[in-house]
């Protein structure tokens, strides 16, 4: 059986399998990257709760693993040699999951550095800008008088959703016909766009048809629909 004992976040969160990765993490347009990718390779995993909400984020426990309080954070028992691994940051924990599944992401090294080049963009664009506008659209941000900084993320916004329909055209994912982590780390970004940030107007989602059907699939999926729910607050 693997000891964690060497992992505090452990102490906190207590693993009842620990032979299964261990996943902290809360159902964010961040955090359903991980459990989306492990619904869909079918990885055993665990699955703990870490209310961001109570800053559980930022508990010596979870700063242990993630020293930038962050969710999602992982602990693999099998990790490389056998021996236990944690991970943060979600673009690195989907690299490492489909490494370690052999699944969504090409093993052609063009094709592997084009997909991760589209979770690079995810994570440098698409998801710090649409999080701007959550912010400013529907939370503190939206009570400033100046309404300069909601204007440029939505036209930034706007510019990142043309970026990913021009790519989607002729494509039913966005590295072609090969679902793959590109798209399961966009996938929740988007859907919570046009519903937990209520911006579906003030971007013209719907003027993005690639976009929109891409997303139709993605959420078709029952690996998704799970996903986007783990682990949730009950």
């Amino acid at each position: 059986m693997p000891d964690l004992s060497s992992f505090p976040i452990a102490a906190r969160w207590p693993a009842k399998h620990p032979n299964r990765i261990q996943l902290y993490s809360l159902n964010t347009p961040n955090g359903v990257k991980a459990s989306i990718m492990l619904e869909e390779t079918g990885l055993p995993y665990e699955p703990h709760l870490v209310d961001i909400m109570k800053n559980e984020s930022h508990t010596p426990e979870f700063l242990s693993l993630n020293p930038n309080g962050k969710i999602p954070a992982i602990i693999d028992p099998d990790g490389p040699g056998g021996q236990p691994l944690g991970l943060f940051e979600s673009g690195a924990i989907l690299m490492y999951l489909a490494d370690k599944s052999g699944k969504f992401i090409s093993a052609d090294p063009a094709q592997r550095w084009e997909t991760i080049q589209w979770v690079f963009f995810q994570m440098a664009s698409i998801g710090p800008m649409f999080g701007q506008v959550g912010f400013f659209n529907k939370f503190a941000g939206k009570e400033y008088a100046d309404k300069r900084p909601l204007e440029r993320y939505v036209a930034e916004s706007k510019r990142l959703l043309g970026v990913l329909d021009t790519q989607l055209d002729g494509r039913d994912w966005i590295m072609g016909d090969e679902y793959s982590i590109a798209d399961i780390a966009t996938l929740g970004w988007v859907n919570n766009l046009i519903t937990f940030y209520e911006a579906r107007d003030i971007v013209e989602y719907d003027s993005f048809r690639n976009v929109v059907a891409w997303l139709e699939r993605g959420l078709a999926r029952p690996a998704v629909q799970r996903g986007l729910k783990i682990p949730g607050r009950g």
